[in-house]
């Protein structure tokens, strides 16, 4: 691509470099001139103008960006995507449905790798998406792209994104008070954490209060017939010997992760009994604020396998805004 200032009677087919007023309007940057244009450049005083001209093996920005989006997502009803139309060197890419978004990072950095001018932008990773949400846009920079490096570039990120919908149908919530009645001013705290359920699209099932004893969770644990469990207590687990842990082992079920480096969401329990996952909600699961627990209940809800590895790597970046309402606080009050 040649770029650069050229005679008015040599500038038809070219792309115009900047926005240009004109009589009567004004010529856009990016625009291809045609013999209109070009009197109407002359009309405005002009003798030359700053444009791009493609030359033999380039590829124009806006078929460009169609075509490493379509490799990025070559069958998008099945990957849960879809690609607007191109525009300006752009082509947005959008969740149809909710879920989680999977990337494949790698190969998303060797594509952004291979020319400057040949760029992706998605949201992180298993970021938790709903209908029209933006997961990536691709954008060339330059008016063309050598055919050669776009090639390279489609085939470094070929399928590397795609959406994953939720798989869990139901998730059950069990509430342990630890005096009777208690759980009644939990109202705000319930509506959070169905919220979080049914915006992934999830039936919420039964809510069974219970003492908080662990045999009173093993037993709601075991009466639970939904995909997924869920486990608001009236006290913060504290322990791996904690309630929530106890019943989970009680109901012939297995403790995964007690803890994670993510605050808010320290004290999360992640388990598994019979196949399905168990969750021991953190005390800031009662705001609708993001937190560690989201992260978790999000991919698990996506058929998504957490593993005690995975909640451990999940430290960088886990530093989240802090919720006001926590009983304690990271920041002590300082004396006045």
């Amino acid at each position: 691509m040649r770029f650069g200032p050229v005679p008015l009677d040599a500038a038809a087919g070219a792309v115009l470099a900047h926005a240009v007023p004109v009589p009567g309007g004004r010529l856009k940057k990016g625009h291809v001139l045609r013999d209109g244009d070009l009197a109407a450049l002359a009309a405005a005083g002009l003798s030359e103008v700053i444009v791009a001209r493609l030359e033999p093996g380039d590829v124009a920005e806006d078929a460009a960006a169609l075509q490493l989006a379509r490799a990025l997502v070559p069958e998008p009803e099945a990957a849960g995507l879809r690609l607007e139309a191109p525009f300006t060197g752009r082509v947005n890419i959008r969740a149809t449905g909710p879920g989680v978004v999977a990337l494949d990072a790698a190969a998303i950095g060797r594509l952004n790798a291979v020319d400057p001018m040949i760029t992706l932008a998605t949201v992180p990773a298993w970021q938790r998406v709903t209908e029209g949400t933006m997961v990536g846009t691709v954008k060339i920079i330059s008016y063309a792209v050598r055919a050669a490096a776009l090639a390279a570039a489609c085939a470094a990120g070929a399928a590397a994104m795609r959406r994953l919908p939720p798989v869990v149908e139901m998730a059950d919530l069990i509430v342990t008070e630890t005096a009777p009645g208690a759980a009644a001013a939990e109202e705000r705290a319930l509506r959070a954490v169905r919220d979080r359920v049914t915006r992934l699209g999830i039936a919420l099932g039964a809510t069974r209060v219970v003492a908080h004893r662990a045999e009173a969770v093993a037993s709601a644990i075991r009466d639970s017939r939904a995909g997924m469990v869920l486990i608001l207590t009236g006290s913060a687990t504290s322990d791996i010997d904690d309630v929530v842990p106890a019943g989970l082992r009680a109901a012939g079920g297995e403790v995964i992760r007690f803890g994670m480096p993510v605050d808010p969401g320290n004290l999360l329990v992640l388990g598994r009994q019979g196949g399905r996952p168990v969750i021991g909600l953190p005390g800031c699961a009662r705001s609708p604020a993001l937190n560690g627990a989201d992260w978790v209940l999000e991919r698990l809800a996506c058929g998504v396998t957490v593993s005690a590895e995975d909640i451990a790597a999940m430290g960088v970046g886990g530093l989240l805004k802090e919720i006001p309402t926590r009983p304690q606080p990271r920041d002590r009050a300082r004396p006045a």
